[in-house]
């Protein structure tokens, strides 16, 4: 899996690729912990799937900075990824886009 990162204006951007599943975990992590922010934006445009150890990087993520500490959007949902975010109720941890 290829992850990406840019930062702009202080936020960082971590563009996913076409599979966010349990073969992510080092890069992803090595993404958000190389590139300290309080605003992080995982862009989603080019993943088809993720499984369920997508979702709980993401909760990860939020633990390892603290839920009050940081933004983190998810940007760019297809709508197969947007269906998994809302049945588990990610809205309520996360702004999606």
């Amino acid at each position: 899996m290829t992850i990406s990162t840019q930062v702009t204006n202080g936020v960082v951007t971590i563009t996913l690729d076409n599979s966010f599943d349990f073969e992510s975990v080092d890069s992803f992590r090595k993404a958000y912990v190389d590139n300290p922010s309080v605003n992080y934006q995982i862009d989603f445009r080019n993943t088809d799937y993720m499984e369920s150890s997508g979702l709980g990087m993401l909760l990860n993520m939020l633990r390892y900075f603290g839920e009050d500490q940081v933004s983190i959007k998810l940007i760019n949902c297809r709508p197969q990824i947007l269906k998994v975010l809302k049945i588990s109720n990610f809205q309520r941890k996360f702004e999606i886009k």
